[in-house]
């Protein structure tokens, strides 16, 4: 009985860990265990008012915490099968006050931009949810400050890291 036990032991615990199908990462991100690809598409930028840049900027910085925090392997964007695919459009960047003084002048600017994300899974075996959300982060800065001063400091340093980051975690961490 005493070499049987181990033997059950060790089988028991084998058949317990065998069905999990979800691999999870020291960065919290929960990918499916079947997924190898990732598409991530151009940002298109239909803003009203826009940064020209501003799209590509948020497409390689989605790219770069994907390969960064995953395995998974960024496809060509003609790719037409990818495990995960994201498809996004800024809708929205805007300047507005954020503080008015005692006196009707702006004491505080704001710039806002807005993305409508569309998440795609396609990984064999799982139940092949997605999602469209819309995500939006604000910087604020002083109103005494000319904003095509600050603008490229407050995309690349607060919105596109913070926009980038929700995305991912909607995606990988269900947050």
């Amino acid at each position: 009985m005493r070499k049987i036990f181990p033997v059950l032991l060790i089988m028991s615990l084998a058949a317990l860990f065998s069905g999990c199908t979800v691999k999870y990462s020291a960065t919290g991100a929960s990918i499916d265990a079947n997924a190898k690809t990732v598409n991530v598409r151009f940002f298109e930028n239909r803003a009203p008012l826009n940064n020209p840049t501003l799209g590509q900027r948020m497409t390689q910085k989605l790219r770069d915490k994907i390969q960064s925090q995953t395995k998974l392997v960024q496809v060509a964007e003609t790719e037409p099968r990818a495990d995960y695919e994201f498809r996004a459009t800024i809708t929205g960047y805007s300047f507005t006050n954020a503080a008015v003084t005692n006196v009707d002048q702006s004491a505080r600017s704001k710039l806002t931009v807005t993305v409508n994300v569309v998440f795609i899974k396609r990984v064999e075996g799982t139940d092949k949810k997605g999602w469209t959300q819309s995500f939006s982060r604000s910087a604020e800065f002083s109103a005494s400050q000319l904003a095509s001063s600050v603008e490229n400091s407050l995309l690349d340093n607060e919105i596109i890291p913070n926009i980038t980051d929700d995305i991912f975690n909607r995606a990988f961490a269900n947050w």
